[in-house]
C-alpha cells in the first residue's frame, strides 16, 4: 500500500471527531484562551484521565490561575486541589517550580517557544508542543502516544519513539496540518484506533491505514 495522504485523511477526522468528546486540554483552551492554564492543565494531563484533569484543573484554577497567585499556595495544598491526578505530589511541585521560574525568568509570562518552554521542570516536548500551538497560536506538532501509534499504524511514518514521530513529521505533514493533527488523532485514538483490538471495522479511514502492528481487530 502507497504512504497514506494525509490530504485525504485530515477531512475525514475533522468530520468524524465531531461525534467524540473532544480532549480536555483542547475544551480548557478554549475556556480560558490563557498560556498559563494551557501549561498547568497540559501538565496535570499527563498519565491522567481526562475526566480527572478537567476536574484537578477547575479546583485548582478556582484558587490560583496565575504564576503569582499558585506561589502563595503550599505544595501541599496543590495536592490536596489536583489529586487524584496521576503523580499528583511530583506534579505539585513541578507546578511551584515553574512559577518560580517563570517568575524570576520571564517576568511571570509563559515563554512562547519550545526551547524555553521544555526547560521548565515537568515540561517535555508534548506539553511545549501544546503550549505553543494552542496558547499561542504557533506551529507545533504535538506527540503523545496516540498521535506516534496512530502515525505509525496508519504507515505515514515509521518510527520508534514520539521524539521520533515528532521530527518525521516535521518533515513530512503538510505545515497546515500541524495544529490539527494531535487533537485529531488523540481523539480517534481514545475512541477508534484502541491501542489493542483497535475498531477497525468502524474505522472511517481504514481504506488508508496499513494497520502496521494490528494483531487483533474489532
Amino acid at each position: 500500500m502507497p504512504t497514506p495522504r494525509m490530504e485525504k485523511i485530515i477531512p475525514v477526522l475533522k468530520r468524524e471527531v465531531k461525534k467524540y468528546q473532544t480532549p480536555i486540554v483542547e475544551v480548557i483552551a478554549a475556556e480560558r484562551n490563557d498560556p498559563f492554564t494551557i501549561l498547568i492543565s497540559t501538565m496535570l494531563s499527563l498519565r491522567t484521565k481526562d475526566t480527572t484533569t478537567a476536574e484537578a484543573s477547575r479546583r485548582l484554577f478556582r484558587v490560583a490561575n496565575t504564576p503569582k497567585s499558585m506561589l502563595e499556595l503550599t505544595a501541599k495544598q496543590i495536592e490536596k486541589l489536583i489529586y487524584p491526578v496521576g503523580f499528583y505530589k511530583t506534579k505539585a511541585k513541578s507546578i511551584l517550580r515553574t512559577c518560580s521560574i517563570l517568575r524570576e525568568q520571564y517576568e511571570g509570562k509563559v515563554p512562547d517557544t519550545i526551547e524555553q518552554l521544555v526547560g521548565l521542570p515537568g515540561v517535555g516536548r508534548k506539553t511545549a508542543n501544546l503550549v505553543v500551538s494552542l496558547g499561542f497560536g504557533k506551529d507545533g506538532i504535538c506527540v503523545d502516544t496516540h498521535v506516534h501509534r496512530i502515525s505509525n499504524r496508519l504507515g505515514y511514518v515509521e518510527t520508534k519513539t514520539p521524539f521520533e514521530t515528532e521530527m518525521a513529521l516535521r518533515k513530512k505533514l503538510p505545515r497546515r496540518y500541524w495544529k490539527d493533527i494531535n487533537v485529531l488523532l488523540v481523539t480517534w485514538g481514545q475512541n477508534v484506533c484502541a491501542p489493542i483490538s483497535p475498531h477497525c471495522s468502524a474505522c472511517a479511514i481504514r481504506k488508508w491505514c496499513t494497520r502496521r502492528g494490528v494483531t487483533t481487530a474489532r
